[in-house]
């Protein structure tokens, strides 16, 4: 069974959920290219390492500034990081608020077992202590979220139906 969500064209959908929950996967099955901004892809850009942690000031101004430029152009835009920590929430909302968005958390509650499967398959693994980590975060999330304004939260699962997302003309 399909679930249809749809969603207004001036909409920030911010994934959130630990490594190796499928963020990035379900970004690029649902989306076009365009409309995805990546952190990593954004870490990249700067130091050519996406897991570089220290350009990370760098790596979120990058990734504020695109998410900007597209939300000043009406553009549907997918905020592609782990945004696990509320202040990292926070900036995203308050974004989507200030050019008028509609704001839409999608939180990957996948366990983190599965996560950890996924990483060790991946060519770039950031490795168990991360997973749990973000794991830890994952938790506060899903708790704090309802209280944080979005217009639209949705949590998948591992046995989640499938999701079309459709964005209106």
């Amino acid at each position: 069974m399909t679930e249809r969500l749809i969603l207004p064209r001036r909409t920030l959908l911010v994934l959130c959920g630990p490594a190796g929950s499928g963020k990035s996967t379900f970004a690029a099955q649902h989306f076009a290219e365009t409309n995805i901004v990546s952190s990593d892809r954004c870490r990249a850009m700067i130091c050519d390492d996406e897991n570089d942690q220290t350009v990370n000031r760098d790596t979120f101004d990058l990734f504020h500034y695109i998410l900007q430029k597209r939300m000043l152009l009406g553009r549907f835009c997918v905020a592609d990081s782990v945004a696990l920590k509320p202040y990292a929430r926070q900036n995203l909302r308050s974004l989507s608020r200030r050019f008028g968005y509609y704001g839409c958390l999608l939180i990957f509650d996948i366990p983190p077992e599965v996560c950890i499967a996924r990483d060790g398959q991946r060519i770039r693994q950031v490795g168990e202590s991360v997973v749990y980590y973000h794991a830890g975060l994952l938790a506060s999330a899903r708790q704090d979220a309802p209280n944080e304004g979005w217009e639209l939260i949705r949590i998948l699962h591992e046995d989640t139906p499938d999701l079309e997302i459709v964005v209106e003309a």
